[in-house]
């Protein structure tokens, strides 16, 4: 890293690495509690998995947003001894550091299959959906603000998913041709 720079990591793209860890262990977990009856059975456990499912969609797409708003207008401009990190190396940090949440999640939307059926896999599918949600409304910000907004890495925590935490003072921002990961923090096309 060069002299009194920092490493950065993309805030979107933070928030985007558990979307599909969080959407795919749902719908496994989902799937496979069809096939068990239940305490409650089907007929309740479906329907009580779509409202779980929405309502954590919703909760999940809307939680910190004022946090998030505030350090995208208060974003100083990036330093040219900044080092941008790579979307791949932010998504596989966060992921490796949330490998054993992601298998306790998994298995607690498994077991619960055993009392309202499909409902915990839903309801993780939704926490996903949501992260989805709120990357595509960073990604707007960005896009209309035509800046990418970033953060210190070393401020992201122990499990390098915390991007509106609390260590977090500040972010930066750079132009939209920055880095490898278009606004919103997916892959560039």
């Amino acid at each position: 890293m060069a002299r009194g720079g920092q490493g950065l990591a993309r805030v979107a793209v933070v928030v985007r690495a558990g979307a599909a860890p969080l959407w795919w262990c749902g719908v496994f977990a989902a799937g496979i509690g069809l096939l068990v009856p239940g305490l409650t059975g089907r007929r309740i456990g479906v329907p009580a998995g779509a409202a779980l499912f929405l309502v954590a969609a919703a909760v999940t797409a809307c939680v910190r947003r004022k946090r998030y708003a505030a350090l995208v207008r208060s974003a100083a401009r990036a330093g040219k001894q900044d080092v941008l990190q790579d979307r791949a190396v932010t998504v596989r940090n966060w992921r490796r550091g949330h490998r054993w949440w992601l298998l306790l999640a998994f298995l607690a939307a498994l077991g619960s299959s055993f009392a309202v059926p499909a409902a915990g896999g839903m309801l993780l599918a939704g926490v996903g959906t949501g992260l989805w949600l709120k990357a595509g409304w960073l990604g707007h910000r960005e896009r209309t603000g035509e800046t990418l907004i970033w953060v210190r890495v070393d401020w992201l925590g122990r499990r390098a998913g915390a991007p509106a935490g609390k260590p977090v003072k500040a972010c930066r921002a750079t132009g939209v041709a920055a880095g490898d990961a278009a606004p919103g923090g997916a892959r560039r096309r």
